[in-house]
């Protein structure tokens, strides 16, 4: 990128030339072949495979793990100097939406390359990795992250297992009990977070061997049945002090420096799913017929298609966009320091407010993706011997994992408004700026020679009412707006609108050009379908928020500027969407 490196949640008051965004369009030579060798490793190696994981052959899981090791997909994030491949973020996402289409399978593989072995590539000592890297990035051993217990979840600071050194120092004997560990059932290597002395949060690896560590049974799910969730009890469990991760006490940096990073990667995988099960709901509408007609014919059907398309562009250029936006700033960082990692974790902690939002949209697309595609299937979907009931029990658990999406909710404008305080992001300056604007009737006329001008007037005008009632927030609750979470949560609906729609509308500006006149139509279509959603999901939370912020003059003004502010015209919005189911049904796959 050549411009301006963005600051996290910087979006909200910065202008971004459409030239300064990375998108899927832009995918280098190295990257495509790393994402069809990714693909191709799918097909044969787990789909033929399926149902036998779906049936807990954890056998299986396994073999899948070694076989991904030998292709080198496990070592991506590992450093060079340890025999990795040292990837960068787009990479990185590419692979995590290429493996999502294993299904149940690709759980063990998110959870084992993500929260799996990023502690220990990033907080490891260089004996810690000599000794274990190299075992977790061929597939040897699979790796597990245990963090949450049976009475902490979201609250996970408040962890009861605990960690006392022994009386000849050489160990640590932890006792506790950790709930819900993805892999638990067959991991090698657990990192496992406990309380030195019931006080100081630490991180510390654990080997499968080690003595006092019982692995529960398999708990019986809804959905990601092939995958392994197991508790992992902690009865007097001795780990050498040498295995202690990371500094005494500093267990909470481990943990939320590597949950931003599962967000991101979750976000891309979803991104990967939503456009599997779609083309599924596409195939089913050609085949399916009522009344003599396919069903995608009827409208109520080629709507659905429509929206979810547009959906899911938004998505995947939200994904696509932010992995650039990690790419640039972490390419800023000298490798050669010797506190690479710790400024490594800076720069994507910087993003922890996009890292939420790629978390809550795309799971929620995916979520509303899944329930449209059930919905085509009819009475069909409810059966097991179609995918798509498969594909509604497995996506549940991505709004829950990985911090819930109401969690995230609160942590997106929550960082934002921190950072404001901290005076490193000039809120405060903006929000009056804002203010200005609400009392300042504008007559401007758009030009609309400028391609997508009203996308942009609109996304322009989010911004200024995100910058109005937080500035409306901060003004009445100071920095006690920490414990209003429902009008955090507002806000974080009108913060995800505007980056998706942003990122959405800048990916189309970029690529425009370059398209042939018949992309140039549907990608015109797409932009417009998202962007009125965009609009009206923006408008209810900005509505809300003015509710619950405000009263009396100051709110009639302030839900004056939410109808002026959402205002969107979205002329041709139904042949748009026409337009574009009319493509998807005759390519039967995702569009772009």
């Amino acid at each position: 990128m050549a411009g301006k490196l963005l600051k996290g949640g910087e979006y909200l008051i910065a202008e971004t030339p459409c030239e300064e965004v990375f998108t899927p369009e832009d995918f280098t030579d190295e990257q495509r072949q790393i994402g069809e060798t990714t693909s191709q490793f799918v097909e044969n190696e787990i789909i033929p495979h399926l149902e036998e994981i779906e049936n807990k052959n954890f056998d299986l899981v396994i073999e899948g793990m070694q076989k991904c090791g030998e292709l080198g997909l496990l070592m991506m994030d590992a450093p060079e100097k340890f025999g990795g491949l040292e990837l960068d973020k787009v990479s990185s996402m590419l692979v995590a939406e290429k493996i999502s289409y294993a299904g149940p399978w690709s759980v063990t593989y998110t959870a084992h390359t993500g929260i799996g072995i990023l502690p220990l590539i990033y907080f490891g000592t260089d004996a810690q990795k000599e000794q274990y890297l190299e075992k977790v990035t061929s597939g040897e051993w699979i790796a597990a992250y245990c963090l949450t217990e049976p009475g902490s979840g979201s609250d996970a600071l408040g962890a009861q297992a605990t960690a006392v050194l022994s009386e000849d120092g050489s160990h640590y004997i932890l006792n506790g009990t950790k709930q819900f560990i993805t892999n638990g059932g067959f991991a090698q290597l657990y990192t496992i977070f406990a309380k030195i002395d019931k006080q100081h949060f630490t991180a510390f690896l654990v080997e499968r061997t080690f003595e006092g560590l019982v692995v529960g049974p398999e708990e019986k799910k809804m959905g990601i049945k092939g995958s392994s969730t197991t508790q992992i009890i902690l009865d007097n469990c001795k780990v050498p002090v040498e295995n202690l991760l990371g500094e005494k006490g500093k267990g909470h940096k481990i943990a939320f420096n590597v949950l931003n990073i599962g967000r991101f990667k979750l976000g891309a995988g979803v991104t990967g799913a939503a456009k599997m099960a779609m083309v599924d709901g596409i195939k089913y509408a050609n085949e399916r017929k009522q009344f003599n007609t396919p069903i995608a014919k009827f409208g109520a059907i080629s709507e659905k298609i429509a929206d979810l398309m547009a959906q899911i562009y938004a998505s995947e250029s939200l994904v696509y966009r932010f992995a650039g936006m990690l790419d640039d700033k972490l390419a800023t960082i000298d490798k050669g320091i010797d506190n690479y990692y710790e400024e490594y974790l800076k720069g994507i902690e910087e993003f922890a407010p996009e890292c939420g939002i790629a978390k809550v949209f795309c799971s929620e697309v995916l979520a509303k993706t899944v329930d449209e595609v059930v919905q085509i299937h009819g009475g069909y979907g409810f059966l097991s011997e179609y995918p798509v009931e498969g594909y509604y029990r497995n996506e549940r658990i991505n709004r829950i994992w990985e911090g819930t999406n109401e969690i995230n909710r609160l942590l997106i404008p929550g960082m934002i408004l921190r950072k404001a305080m901290k005076g490193e992001m000039p809120l405060q300056a903006e929000a009056m700026k804002a203010f200005e604007a609400l009392m300042t009737p504008s007559f401007e006329e758009l030009d609309e020679s400028i391609l997508f001008v009203k996308e942009k007037d609109l996304i322009k005008n989010l911004k200024t009412l995100f910058l109005i009632l937080a500035g409306a927030g901060v003004q009445k609750f100071m920095d006690k707006i920490a414990n209003e979470q429902e009008i955090l949560m507002a806000a974080a609906d009108l913060a995800i609108q505007i980056f998706a729609l942003e990122s959405a509308v800048l990916r189309a500006e970029k690529n425009f050009g370059k398209a042939s006149e018949r992309k140039q139509e549907l990608l015109g279509a797409v932009v417009k379908i998202f962007a009125f959603e965009a609009a009206e999901t923006a408008a209810k939370a900005s509505r809300k928020g003015a509710f619950y912020i405000e009263e009396g003059d100051t709110l009639t003004m302030i839900l004056s500027g939410v109808r002026r502010f959402t205002k969107y015209d979205a002329s041709g919005l139904l042949a748009a969407k026409r337009t574009l189911a009319v493509a998807a049904f005759e390519e039967e796959n995702y569009l772009f």
